[in-house]
């Protein structure tokens, strides 16, 4: 794909440190992409749901001086604001949301980094397998959500999520699922069905739910009950909360 003439729509980029799933603690830089075709219950960034008038870009890593830029960015904006944050070092570029993979032409923009030892990393919800087709060879690391149904009332994207790990696995490659008082035997079964049928050595985090907009935690018994039962699937299953609400990063 070209890199002319590309345009993204932003919600911010800074430099922070991960806060979920399998590389927590690694310093990142996070492409925050604006948009979103679900809408969680728990979700922490809900301004990053529709396409804001501005997004604001970090001047140096970690400093916290933001300016802002107008959407949509230029693809040579873009890559200039974040190869001036990896001038330290970081472990990846984090493309997040909202939901990245629909504004794929980001990570063609952004490949060209990888040149200077930064990894792209895909944070991303699951349901989108023909746009992440066009880009995994240009793709490091995948953060994949399986999104119950329990929590999107009741809609289901185990299709989707099937056909999107099969794509994936072609990377690095693990599964997070965020846990709640919503959880149901039955769509953790179904879950870890899904990820087996790939491979039962994918890592899967079990994130319990962060308090946010209503949402009730969830019984820490009960969390050490699911990943038993995850544990008698699949090799490699780790309760991580997000980390970052703790440490007060962004």
């Amino acid at each position: 794909m070209s890199q002319r003439n590309l345009f993204v729509n932003l919600a911010e980029i800074f430099s922070s440190i991960q806060g979920e799933g399998l590389f927590v603690g690694c310093r990142q830089v996070f492409v925050r992409l604006a948009g979103c075709n679900l809408s969680c219950q728990y979700c922490d960034t809900r301004e990053s749901l529709g396409v804001p008038a501005t997004a604001r870009v970090e001047s140096g890593p970690g400093n916290r001086d933001f300016h802002t830029l107008p959407n949509p960015v230029t693809d040579f904006v873009l890559r200039d604001a974040v190869a001036n944050l990896c001038r330290s070092p970081h472990h990846s570029i984090s493309l997040t949301g909202g939901e990245p993979l629909l504004q794929p032409q980001a990570v063609s923009i952004l490949s060209p980094l990888r040149a200077q030892g930064v990894l792209l990393y895909l944070e991303t919800n699951g349901t989108l397998p023909a746009e992440l087709r066009q880009v995994i060879s240009d793709i490091d690391i995948v953060s994949m959500d399986i999104k119950l149904p329990s929590e999107l009332a009741g809609r289901n994207f185990w299709r989707e999520h099937a056909e999107f790990l099969q794509v994936a696995s072609q990377s690095e490659v693990f599964v997070k699922i965020v846990l709640s008082n919503n959880t149901t035997q039955a769509e953790m079964e179904r879950a870890l069905s899904l990820i087996t049928g790939v491979s039962a050595a994918i890592p899967l985090i079990l994130q319990p739910v962060t308090p946010i907009n209503g949402v009730l935690p969830i019984n820490p018994d009960q969390v050490l009950r699911w990943q038993e039962f995850a544990l008698s699937k699949l090799r490699d299953v780790r309760v991580i909360p997000q980390t970052h609400k703790i440490m007060g990063q962004l």
